[in-house]
């Protein structure tokens, strides 16, 4: 397997009531999941949630203990529809996914999750990807939470916080008969810290004895006319036992709210509570105990908002900032909403002293939070904050002495201003690059294509060096996104799959789509043996042997089955020269219908980090180990950097020439190759300079090995002394 271990952590869930845990954010959503009697768990990984859904493959002998089912699903739709054992048993089921684009994919399930209700807990656990550490289309899931009325959590990120907002979302769930979303961003799945445990609990109610005794509610199905009565539910029953659960409970958090009357306050949102008291701190507004000058409202519950709550915290204030990420601001519309109605006299203030879009770093919590703080004339003045200073070496403050005068304060710099952009780009060895400098290649022949791109790493491949790809529509929808181009033309189009992508949602919405609307297009998928994208899972046509999952199942098979006639694997997607003819093939052929290409090689990230371990004990058990390495003849090199061009290996760069009547710097392979010999193959399909040899690296030699290196040295030594004594005859 590919995926990441967790067998050492997944220990810490056998924690009873107690002991204290200690560990990170992930790892404590598990444990209240086994302390909340859940019956069921499913998912579909993505950042940030990926190690959520490791973490409960490798504890799947504890889940079994309690009784509980795991699913790795296949989309994120199959893993909200699993939430459908919830409408009519009294289970407990949790699932989980990336969001937004998971809650995207999920959608359907999910309307009609929310429309119906349900009976036992059903807790949707999403990873908010956004901002500096997103991969994705900077979207929130609260809008979709608003839309089918599903509460949402955003608690506090802390181990505490978290554990109770997993047990307190299925309580909620259960008081109003409503799913619940649980949001964790990327900094709270990936905080350490401990908590309390309790012990881990059985289900009441079995999976078990819901297929022994099976229950059936037309009245939650949703169709017409209980759809009808559903909508009211909500209204008049689920939404204000949702209000009363949150208000008894005290979900929602008041901090410093008997503070000196200053007149002003903040309303935060859990999720950004640890960066607002940080800009709080450095305005000498709050300490790092959480003890604050400024009275806070924490809505660990983001939806609903609670109006009494609300209307208790501003009453008798001047004026209330609300930290709300993201865009739109619908919990400051619906705030402002509140208070007008409420006939408040208190000046709210959001978007307007804070930025409109984008992730709220602490920089910028620091500066709408001085701006509010000054518009309402605290009695303190703020702290003028310390200016960057220049940073001395320390061997210059050995040459200037403890005595000498402290440098001048330097204005600080922004990073964007010096630091130069870097751009993502494949791994070492990457089995994927060959394949974009083959189309390269072939791009020279028969000129550019339009080429549909797909989520997953080849989603690179649109950046330079290869400028490749004209949109992306989302996983497993490389063809979909080029059928509309389905039409007589001199080129074809190109659709782009990862294996994730095609196991995801591909094979109907792409493949199958495509031979049922007799395309003529190209689609080639990347079989790189994982989901590599989300952290190296298995999936369905994984080599792997996984003793809890099904694996072994050919892409090739599932294309034909589905009715594609011109199907080719090629098994090695190094081999650019073979990559390139067959693209060719699939561009120019006369054959009509849709084409597929699958190529294969196993995601080298996935296979070093199978293999590296391996070596290394190898390596201190004193085995002999071989490790092939590409290097570039500085002599044959001509400074072109076609290579680099074709290729955009991380560990292809360049180096002064060593010759000094040339001028040009001559290619280099640094440390880091892994000896895939995509720059070497590169070379040769394209016809470039035959300058890249292969190096063999041997650890723990053996008495032969060192005999044939001196023997070569020898011989080697020879021909350059009498290749020198005959230059020198040359030499004026």
């Amino acid at each position: 397997m590919a995926e990441r271990s967790f067998v050492e952590e997944v220990k810490k869930l056998r924690l009873s009531g107690g002991d204290v845990f200690r560990g990170e954010g992930i790892l404590a959503v598990t444990k209240a999941l086994l302390e909340s009697g859940v019956s069921y768990v499913a998912g579909y990984q993505g950042a940030p949630i990926s190690h959520l859904m490791d973490v409960l493959a490798d504890a799947q002998d504890i889940l079994a203990e309690q009784g509980i089912r795991f699913e790795n699903s296949a989309s994120e739709a199959t893993a909200a529809a699993t939430l459908a054992a919830s409408v009519n048993y009294p289970l407990r089921g949790a699932v989980t996914f990336k969001a937004t684009v998971g809650t995207n994919v999920a959608s359907d399930a999910l309307a009609n999750l929310a429309s119906g209700g349900v009976t036992g807990g059903a807790l949707i656990i999403v990873g908010e990807d956004y901002g500096e550490g997103s991969s994705i289309m900077q979207e929130r899931s609260h809008a979709f939470a608003m839309k089918s009325q599903i509460w949402l959590l955003d608690p506090r990120p802390n181990l505490p916080s978290i554990v109770d907002a997993v047990k307190t979302g299925f309580d909620l769930s259960e008081a109003s008969n409503t799913p619940v979303m649980l949001q964790l961003r990327i900094r709270a799945c990936h905080v350490h810290g401990h908590f309390i445990a309790g012990d881990n609990k059985r289900a009441k109610f079995t999976l078990q004895e819901a297929l022994e005794n099976p229950q059936r509610d037309v009245s939650r199905i949703v169709l017409p006319p209980a759809s009808f009565v559903h909508e009211q539910e909500k209204v008049k029953d689920r939404w204000p036992a949702a209000v009363r659960f949150i208000e008894e409970r005290q979900l929602n958090e008041f901090f410093s709210d008997d503070a000196d009357d200053i007149g002003i306050g903040i309303i935060v949102q859990g999720g950004s509570y640890n960066t607002l008291l940080r800009a709080l701190e450095r305005l000498d507004l709050a300490d790092v105990y959480g003890n604050t000058k400024v009275p806070l409202y924490v809505m660990n519950v983001a939806y609903p908002v609670i109006e009494s709550e609300v209307i208790r915290f501003c009453e008798g204030k001047r004026a209330v900032l609300i930290v709300e990420e993201g865009q739109p601001n619908f919990v400051e519309q619906n705030l402002a909403t509140i208070l007008r109605q409420a006939g408040s006299t208190t000046a709210l203030h959001g978007k307007d002293m804070l930025p409109v879009a984008g992730e709220y770093t602490s920089s910028e919590l620091l500066k709408g939070a001085r701006v509010f703080c000054e518009r309402y004339e605290r009695l303190a003045p703020l702290p003028v904050l310390a200016p960057v200073r220049k940073v001395i070496p320390l061997k210059e403050v050995a040459a200037i002495g403890v005595d000498a005068a402290p440098e001048p304060a330097m204005p600080s710099t922004a990073l964007g201003d010096v630091v130069h952009a870097r751009p993502p780009g494949f791994c070492t060895g990457c089995p994927e690059r060959p394949i974009f400098s083959a189309m390269k290649l072939v791009e020279r022949e028969l000129g550019a294509h339009h080429v549909s791109a797909d989520i997953g790493c080849h989603l690179f491949s649109i950046l330079p060096p290869f400028n490749i790809g004209n949109t992306t529509m989302g996983y497993g929808l490389g063809g979909a996104g080029a059928s509309a181009l389905n039409a007589p033309a001199g080129k074809r189009a190109i659709s782009m799959m990862g294996d994730g992508g095609f196991w995801h949602n591909g094979l109907t919405s792409g493949v199958a789509n495509a031979v049922f609307n007799k395309s003529d297009n190209l689609t080639i998928v990347v079989d790189n043996n994982y989901t590599s994208a989300t952290g190296g899972q298995d999936i369905l046509s994984s080599n792997a042997v996984n003793k809890t999952r099904s694996t072994g199942h050919e892409i090739e098979r599932a294309v034909r089955g589905v009715g594609v006639e011109w199907v080719k694997t090629l098994r090695r997607t190094y081999d650019v020269a073979g990559m390139r003819d067959a693209l060719k093939e699939a561009l120019t052929t006369t054959k009509k219908g849709p084409k597929v290409l699958i190529a294969q090689s196993e995601c080298m990230l996935n296979k070093q980090r199978r293999e590296k371990p391996l070596v290394r004990k190898a390596i201190a058990d004193g085995k002999r180990m071989v490790r092939e390495k590409f290097g570039v003849d500085s002599d044959t090199c001509t400074g072109d950097h076609s290579c680099i061009r074709l290729s955009g290996c991380p560990s292809l760069s360049i180096k002064p020439n060593p010759d000094p009547l040339r001028t040009d710097p001559v290619a280099a392979v640094l440390d880091s190759c892994v000896g895939c010999g995509v720059c070497g193959e590169v070379s040769h399909a394209a016809v470039l300079c035959p300058s890249f040899y292969k190096a063999q690296i041997v650890s723990n030699p053996t008495g032969w090995d060192k005999l044939r290196e001196r023997v070569r040295s020898a011989v080697i030594g020879w021909l350059q002394r009498g290749e020198a004594r005959r230059r020198e005859t040359y030499a004026f």
